[in-house]
């Protein structure tokens, strides 16, 4: 049996969020979850968490209810009582730098302003942590900045909500696939689709 394995969506708690770009963590490790037959029943770490095994990892998913600013608190908590290690913690999360679509694995790098990526980094004193970024654009044109927030915190539009479902599929791919093969061959399978 290998050490612990980490996946942690992040999103917002309550219904008014649930369909928000923010949420798409959520929404990844609610299928992932489903995939696994590990149903995010249990409350633990101020988080929605279940666990599993996946060939020979024990697997721990969870979702932090903390709103997305405090998600370092839960995640930091499980961490430490799992004893999971960087490598082995795999954050997904929205990604304002790639266009709607597009995903991406990568090991550690800066938050960009991501509120939930900026209290792990904080909690674990390290931001060395894997992520999986799911592109959701960023809005252009005069105000971008201002409109950021409005963005993130507002639904798929109907179009990108068409292309959703397969974005979240090969998410779950993604994520899979880092738990089995590893992030260097998982970043090589899929980084380039």
């Amino acid at each position: 049996m290998h050490g612990a394995r980490l996946v942690v969506g992040l999103g917002n708690p309550g219904r008014e969020y649930a369909g928000h770009r923010h949420n798409v963590g959520f929404m990844v490790v609610d299928r992932l979850a489903d995939a696994m037959g590990i149903p995010l029943g249990q409350s633990k770490f101020e988080g929605r968490f279940a666990q599993g095994d996946l060939g020979k990892s024990r697997v721990l998913l969870l979702e932090p209810q903390t709103f997305m600013n405090a998600s370092g608190e839960s995640v930091a908590a499980a961490a430490r009582f799992f004893k999971v290690g960087l490598e082995d913690l795999l954050v997904v999360h929205d990604e304002l730098d790639l266009p709607f679509g597009r995903l991406q694995l990568k090991r550690g790098g800066g938050t960009a302003g991501h509120n939930g990526l900026e209290s792990i980094a904080e909690q674990l004193g390290d931001p060395g942590f894997v992520r999986l970024r799911l592109g959701i654009g960023k809005p252009s044109g005069p105000n971008a900045k201002e409109r950021v927030v409005g963005h993130v915190l507002h639904d798929f539009s109907s179009e990108e909500r068409e292309g959703l479902p397969d974005l979240l599929e090969r998410a779950v791919e993604m994520a899979r696939a880092w738990l089995t093969v590893g992030l260097a061959e998982a970043m090589n399978r899929h980084n380039r689709r």
